[in-house]
């Protein structure tokens, strides 16, 4: 009797484990590995050039509740969010919530993420610097770019020491 009762217990516990969706601990998303116990949109915001605002409207575009665990997502909300971030023209996302509008080769409106993010910053800096204009220069010399003061921060020796007198080391074995 009590053999048939923990036989039982088990076959339960089985089909409740069956019916549970499997979580995922690691979810690929754009080629960046998410935490899977993590609500969608906190996770989304992990790859870079994602923040929250475009982070929530990834989730209200493809139909995916934002608080649902980034490790519960099936394989078909995966690409949809994939196919959402490749061509966000194709969804309707507007203008404004893109970080590069009007691309300085193409003129189109684009949202880059991951590595392409860094690859075009620096092409765009090189670009300034071989045109030698005001921004580039400030690139090539070290000095801030944006108008920023220059007489107390941006200096070359900070965090090694101060310049003042110094006492010299006494050496060793003399007194």
């Amino acid at each position: 009797m009590e053999q048939e009762d923990k036989i039982s217990v088990k076959e339960i516990k089985e089909q409740k484990e069956s019916d549970k969706p499997e979580v995922k601990y690691l979810v690929r998303i754009a080629n960046t590995d998410l935490n899977g116990s993590k609500p969608l949109y906190y996770s989304l915001t992990k790859i870079k050039g994602i923040g929250f605002v475009y982070a929530n409207m990834l989730c209200n575009l493809s139909n995916i509740s934002k608080d649902k665990k980034t490790g519960l997502l099936s394989e078909q909300e995966i690409s949809r969010l994939n196919d959402i971030l490749k061509n966000p023209h194709k969804f309707n996302v507007p203008a404004w919530v893109l970080n590069r509008r009007k691309d300085y080769e193409t003129g189109a409106d684009m949202h880059l993420i991951g590595s392409d993010i860094k690859f075009v910053q620096d092409n765009d800096v090189k670009r300034l610097k071989k045109i030698k204009s005001y921004i580039g220069i400030r690139h090539m010399q070290g000095l801030p770019v944006r108008g920023q003061r220059t007489k107390s921060n941006f200096r070359k020796n900070k965090g090694k020491g101060s310049l003042g007198v110094q006492k010299k080391k006494m050496k060793a074995g003399r007194v």
